[in-house]
């Protein structure tokens, strides 16, 4: 069966021609060097701000709430990378 270009639309879009590829991967270094910086920040302020020790809760006292917590952190400030990345 011939799949037609309709089909396979949706996968053009990946494609990087040749001679714009270095712009794409500079690009992509920056926003992933700025997205673990933030990543890093965030998760400095939780440890400075929490008043116990979160490498004790979550590995000895295996406190899975506050392993939660910190995983919605994380996911709420990659969604606001990614807006910010967007533009939208």
């Amino acid at each position: 069966m011939m799949m037609s270009l309709l089909s396979i639309a949706p996968f053009l879009g990946l494609i990087v021609k040749l001679e714009e590829l270095l712009p794409v991967l500079t690009t992509t270094v920056i926003f992933v060097a700025i997205g673990l910086i933030v990543f890093a920040i965030a998760f400095v302020i939780v440890v400075f701000v929490s008043p116990f020790s979160v490498k004790k809760e979550i590995e000895e006292d295996q406190n899975v709430s506050l392993a939660i917590i910190i995983g919605a952190i994380i996911i709420g400030v990659a969604m606001i990378i990614s807006s910010a990345i967007q533009g939208n």
